[in-house]
Formats: C-alpha cells, sequence, structure tokens
C-alpha cells in the first residue's frame, strides 16, 4: 500500500516519540489545519479525541482514503469512500454499515479527519 506499512502489510503501531507530544493545530472542528502535520501518532491522538482505537481494519481505511487524497486532491465522500473499500476488501466489507462500525455515524468526517486530510465538501 505505502512505505508505512510493514512487510506483512499491516501498519506498526504508533510508538511514543517527541512528536507525538507536540500540540496538533486543528480548526475549531478538530481537522489538522496543516496536512504536513498528519503522523500516525497524530492520527492515534485525532482518533482518540472521538473515542475510537485504531485497528488494522481502521488503518487500511485511512490508508486508502490518504491515497485517493493524493491522487485527486480532494477529500473523499463517504459514497467514493465504500466504493474503495469494495474494490478492495470485496461486498462484504465494502458498505456505510461497515464504515460506520469503524468510524461512528459521520464516518466520512472523522476518516477525513483521522487521516490528516480536509473535511470533505459534502458535510456539515
Amino acid at each position: 500500500m505505502n512505505g508505512s506499512e510493514t512487510e506483512s502489510g499491516r501498519r506498526p503501531e504508533p510508538e511514543t516519540s517527541p512528536d507525538s507530544e507536540k500540540a496538533l493545530s486543528v480548526d475549531p472542528e478538530g481537522f489538522l489545519q496543516l496536512l504536513t502535520d498528519w503522523t500516525p501518532d497524530a492520527a492515534a491522538r485525532l482518533a482518540s479525541d472521538v473515542d475510537i482505537i485504531l485497528t488494522p481494519d481502521h488503518w487500511y481505511v485511512i490508508d486508502l482514503v490518504r491515497d485517493y487524497y493524493s491522487a485527486h486532491r480532494v477529500s473523499p465522500p463517504a459514497r467514493v469512500i465504500v466504493r474503495l473499500i469494495r474494490n478492495k476488501l470485496g461486498k462484504e466489507k465494502g458498505t456505510s454499515l461497515y464504515l460506520m462500525k469503524l468510524f461512528g455515524g459521520r464516518p466520512a468526517r472523522e476518516v477525513n479527519k483521522i487521516a490528516g486530510l480536509p473535511k470533505p465538501t459534502n458535510c456539515d
């Protein structure tokens, strides 16, 4: 997927580092103000702010969303995220319910926030 994965294809758990204690600059809705501030540690902190403990399933979706943003320069809405998951993981996981199970009732908003991306344009 990307260079941050281990040979097994799973992202390593964030480790506490001097950067993990750095204050994150976020807007009033909790989105990073500088995309370059994003790190796996930052993602874990942003997720913790909304009571999400990141699992390998979360990281897979976060990586899909970040890859999409890199290719298209736009944060994907829920429908696109579901399609990305369906294309990579199949119909069983490629559903809105799966996405909501991971990221709550506003999954596109939360996954983009945790991924360090701007709020999708169609989110309230």
